[in-house]
């Protein structure tokens, strides 16, 4: 039988099946001479190279928007409490 490729591109979309090792996975996420999206060590796609300033302004907003998003549920769940006052004439 024919053995399936364990990495490779599919629709220009890398991936890789390989067995990874704990040094490979972590080296993954660190390429000093790379762009800001680098390929998978394990998986499908691309993952954010923390080696380069603009995965961490991705981060940055990313943690941001969430930080907000939290701050406005919470603000809002307070606002539900409160009773409301109608003035009927």
């Amino acid at each position: 039988m024919d053995e399936k490729p364990t990495s490779g591109e599919l629709f220009g979309i890398p991936y890789n099946f390989d067995q990874p090792s704990l040094s490979r996975l972590l080296s993954g996420y660190w390429q000093p001479g790379e762009g800001m999206l680098v390929k998978k060590e394990f998986g499908i796609g691309y993952s954010l190279n923390l080696a380069n300033w603009r995965s961490w302004v991705v981060i940055a907003v990313a943690g941001a928007l969430l930080f907000q998003q939290k701050r406005s549920d919470d603000a809002a769940e307070e606002d539900e409490d409160e009773p409301v006052e109608v003035i009927v004439d």
